[in-house]
C-alpha cells in the first residue's frame, strides 16, 4: 500500500473550506488503484487549524498513474497562476509506503 499524506494549515475557522474540497465526489475514485481518502482536522494553536488528507493507494505504481494522468495534469492547469486562497497559511506534503497494519481482532473496536 502508498500513502499521500498532505498538511493543509489554514487560519481559524477555514478547515471546512478544505474539508469540502477534499471530501466531495471527484474523479480520482474513479482511478484504478485508489482505496480512499481520509480528511481529518486538527486544532493547532489560537488563530490556526490543520487539515491532513491520507490519500491511500493500492501500490506506488497506481499513485504514479493517477499524478500522470491527463485528469489530473488538467486539474492543476485549470489552477495555475490563480493565487492560493487567503487563508492557507502552509502547505505541505509526502508520501509513504506502508510496511506494516495492525488490525482489530474484535469487529466490534472498528464500527463506530
Amino acid at each position: 500500500m502508498f500513502v499521500q499524506v498532505k498538511n493543509i494549515t489554514v487560519t481559524e475557522g477555514n478547515s471546512a473550506q478544505v474539508v469540502e474540497r477534499f471530501s466531495k465526489p471527484g474523479i480520482i475514485e474513479e482511478q484504478e488503484g485508489f482505496i480512499d481518502a481520509t480528511v481529518m482536522v486538527k486544532k493547532v494553536r489560537r488563530g490556526e487549524e490543520e487539515v491532513m488528507i491520507q490519500i491511500r493507494w493500492k501500490s506506488e505504481e497506481y499513485w504514479k498513474q493517477w499524478e500522470k494522468s491527463e485528469a489530473h495534469i488538467a486539474g492543476h492547469k485549470a489552477n495555475r497562476g490563480k493565487p492560493k486562497p487567503e487563508y492557507i497559511v502552509n502547505s505541505e506534503g509526502g508520501l509513504y509506503t506502508v510496511v506494516n497494519v495492525k488490525e482489530a481482532k474484535a469487529k466490534e473496536n472498528i464500527e463506530s
